[in-house]
């Protein structure tokens, strides 16, 4: 039978391979960001009521009222952002399903997208799905540095949004506000879309503050912000997010995602209420947690060569794999499962460039003594 072509050279991402490749080796899994954490009792309480109440049959697209209205006030809190819950909060089938129905819902084949690299690798891949044009432009270690000129000259007659991500996934990085500022200008000048991934946002180290790139300039009024509760709530398994947009933009989005996937999970979103109920010092505990994981895993990176790359904010970091003497960063990173029974992502999931082959990416969203224990692994190669 004559199947389509459209989507045939996508495959399975090294992300997906390598957890099965560490189950396969009964390994610990620090390449995908599985968050692999207790739920706080308040939202697993609060789903297991909303299932034993019968509340499980479909929401509207956009999400049930309480917790947009808990969305609202949390970004309002927080930011100092206002936003409508009726017409400017969606709720969405994670993340990574607000931003595909993103991309369908504003944007037509062939249009430019920009992306920053390295890039979270399903971003590029919904844009390719979408048949969307990615436009990559570098940022470099150790500080990820934006080269703002090479910004504007990737910008063409077919470019209609710019996709950042921050804190970033793979590289930690957090975008200052002189960026943001920046950025916001670039987009007023040549009247440019942003969608922001802010996913990581309550995940930051070393006194560094997430600033949405709403928050700055004129950006509002053209920023579709992504976010979402998987990994604040350590409930990646539950596919909840969130998204804030002008009303327009969210009327649009809203009908796409109910094309997609109807509407996020019923219980599940009751769930999410409870957790946003709770106090802002849960969010300062949780920046305080990841950032212990964090010197585990750069710790033990550091002692066995492969020299990390210390992360900003998220929970994720890339390493360099050299001393290993591998030709590839899957090679580096099938070497590391096979000696350390540890599990890496080859950084070619988030890079064209060829640097990508000298990197791997690990995951600290695990347990202190699951980390304590790949720590004595690492240091063993």
């Amino acid at each position: 039978m004559k199947l389509g072509a459209r989507l045939a050279s996508l495959v399975i991402s090294d992300i997906r391979s390598m957890s099965r490749a560490c189950d396969a080796a009964g390994g610990i899994n620090l390449g995908q960001g599985i968050c692999d954490l207790p739920t706080p009792a308040p939202v697993a309480q609060a789903a297991r009521d909303a299932i034993t109440d019968n509340r499980v049959v479909y929401t509207a697209p956009e999400g049930i009222a309480p917790l947009r209205e808990a969305v609202r006030a949390k970004v309002a809190r927080h930011y100092g952002l206002d936003f409508d819950p009726a017409t400017e909060i969606v709720i969405t089938s994670g993340a990574t399903g607000g931003f595909a129905a993103t991309c369908l819902a504003l944007f037509d084949p062939g249009d430019e997208i920009i992306l920053f690299e390295p890039y979270y690798g399903y971003h590029l891949n919904t844009v390719l799905a979408f048949g969307l044009s990615p436009v990559l432009v570098p940022t470099r270690p150790p500080e990820w540095t934006v080269d703002f000129d090479a910004l504007v000259a990737a910008i063409t007659t077919k470019t209609r949004a710019i996709v950042v991500c921050t804190p970033a996934n793979p590289s930690g990085k957090v975008w200052t506000i002189a960026e943001l500022d920046r950025l916001a200008a670039i987009l007023e000048e040549h009247d440019l879309l942003a969608i922001t991934d802010e996913i990581y946002e309550h995940i930051v180290f070393d006194g560094h503050a997430h600033v949405p790139l709403a928050t700055r300039g004129a950006a509002r009024k053209r920023t579709v912000t992504l976010s979402g509760l998987s990994k604040t709530f350590a409930i990646t398994g539950w596919r909840l997010g969130y998204l804030t947009a002008p009303a327009e933009l969210a009327r649009r989005i809203t009908v796409t995602h109910d094309l997609l996937y109807v509407c996020a999970p019923t219980p599940l979103q009751y769930g999410v209420v409870a957790g946003l109920g709770m106090p802002d010092a849960y969010y300062a505990d949780l920046s305080k947690s990841y950032a212990v994981k964090r010197e585990i895993l750069c710790s033990a990176l550091t002692d066995a060569g492969l020299t990390p790359y210390v992360p900003r904010g998220a929970y994720y970091v890339l390493a360099d794999v050299r001393r290993l003497g591998c030709s590839t960063s899957k090679a580096a990173a099938m070497l590391i499962l096979d000696r350390a029974k540890i599990a890496s992502v080859p950084a070619t999931s988030f890079y064209a460039d060829p640097v990508g082959e000298t990197l791997t990416r690990f995951c600290f969203a695990k347990e202190d003594d699951v980390l304590e224990e790949a720590a004595r692994r690492l240091r063993a190669l």
